[in-house]
């Protein structure tokens, strides 16, 4: 007879529950379980998880864990698991727990929904909704905000509300992983532009490297799809879906609206530049009818890596605008590599790019092929609408795919 005997990690791990029927005085078991992920982080250990039931948790500002200079911190999660014993922020099997901010509306604060400076943690199956911005000028809320390392953010929804979906300025080797962020405006600060509110964004700092996104969509969001402006470290974007950003449920004009903004750093003195500049990586991600560019390097200092991409009727498909070393003089894009990329639909199917001055190998823009509607299998953008499949991986769609009879040997597309 075999015996399987547990190591003292497994044998240690507990579990806990939290239910919005619970109350923080009970043990926090499934019979008795907490009302709130702040008091069941006060129990975790490396290696346990916390269980969130379905249901609709209603935040109020009395629930702020922490307020702290311009930031209230609404859920502060700053425990950590260690390598092979994650802390597990997980909803409860076939159950969905939606957390709902509209409540929380602290004057002149900057509101962080989930806070975590925490490394080592798991969070699976939570949704986000109605965080609110109280602050007129220049600001930004967001839903989760990620400080911690090695974390995995892995099929969350955050929408209809006035924050950033995901926002990394901290941490290294994170992975966020099939995760959703739409319908996101904020319509208080800076005269109601919404010109901060992304669908993701990463930030890293030196020795951030390793951040990932793989599997995500950004739709609606006021501003842009997917950011890494002023990124000291690689990031990578791979199946990522961007559309329709920068622009309201009934497409009127909001901010920037770019699908992906991949670099570039604003107006920093060449002094604070990261050296070396980074490359990051953009692969199988799709672009649609974004509101400005699908694909845009953002006037970053060097080139970046587009490999597998599709883009469709955005302003410009390919926007490869850099600059020179003194982040001042814009110049055609230079040092990208682009292979294998589908560019279809617009008028502008790339733009700024210096062709001698990139490895360009395989695109639909540099080859002889001319697409018409007809080689394409399907170009019904609301496809990209369909429900995750039952794992939470992108559903399987034919948009932008091309016909069995279409010469495909001058690029590909995304998987």
């Amino acid at each position: 007879m075999m015996v399987f005997v547990l190591s003292p990690a497994f044998a240690s791990a507990m579990e806990y529950y939290v239910a919005t029927s619970g109350s923080d005085a009970n043990a926090g078991t499934i019979e008795q379980p907490f009302a709130s992920v702040q008091r069941a982080q006060d129990s975790v250990e490396p290696g346990d998880t916390v269980f969130i039931r379905g249901g609709t948790y209603r935040m109020q500002e009395s629930d702020i864990a922490r307020r702290e200079r311009i930031w209230a911190h609404a859920i502060r999660l700053n425990r950590s698991g260690r390598n092979g014993e994650r802390i597990n922020y997980w909803a409860y099997e076939n159950e969905q727990p939606v957390f709902d901010f509209s409540a929380v509306k602290p004057p002149h604060l900057r509101v962080h929904a989930f806070s975590v400076s925490g490394s080592w943690l798991h969070f699976r199956g939570i949704e986000v909704v109605g965080v609110q911005v109280t602050i007129s000028g220049h600001t930004q809320s967001i839903c989760f905000a990620n400080d911690g390392s090695h974390n995995i953010y892995e099929q969350l929804s955050m929408h209809d509300g006035m924050a950033i979906g995901i926002y990394s300025v901290k941490g290294a080797d994170n992975l966020f992983l099939n995760c959703d962020a739409f319908n996101n405006y904020d319509s208080v600060s800076e005269n109601g532009r919404g010109g901060n509110v992304d669908g993701f964004g990463c930030h890293p700092p030196r020795d951030g490297s390793g951040n990932i996104f793989r599997g995500c969509r950004a739709w609606f969001n006021s501003d842009d799809g997917f950011d890494c402006i002023n990124a000291h470290e690689s990031v990578t974007f791979e199946n990522c879906w961007a559309f329709w950003n920068g622009y309201s449920p009934d497409f009127k004009r909001r901010a920037d609206g770019n699908g992906f903004k991949a670099g570039g750093y604003g107006s920093t003195s060449v002094r604070r530049l990261p050296n070396p500049i980074p490359r990051h990586v953009v692969q199988y991600c799709v672009a649609a009818r974004n509101k400005n560019s699908g694909f845009y390097a953002n006037h970053h200092i060097g080139g970046c890596d587009w490999f597998y991409n599709s883009a469709s009727r955005n302003g410009t498909n390919f926007n490869m605008l850099c600059r020179l070393a003194d982040n001042v003089t814009d110049v055609p894009g230079y040092g990208h590599v682009l292979r294998n990329n589908l560019s279809f639909g617009s008028r502008r199917l790339v733009n700024n790019l210096a062709v001698a001055e990139n490895v360009t190998t395989n695109n639909s823009f540099d080859s002889d092929v001319q697409l018409s509607e007809s080689d394409f299998q399907s170009l019904g953008e609301n496809q990209l609408l369909r429900p995750r499949q039952p794992n939470g991986d992108l559903p399987a769609i034919t948009f932008l795919h091309l016909v069995q009879s279409t010469d495909q040997g001058a690029f590909a597309q995304y998987k």
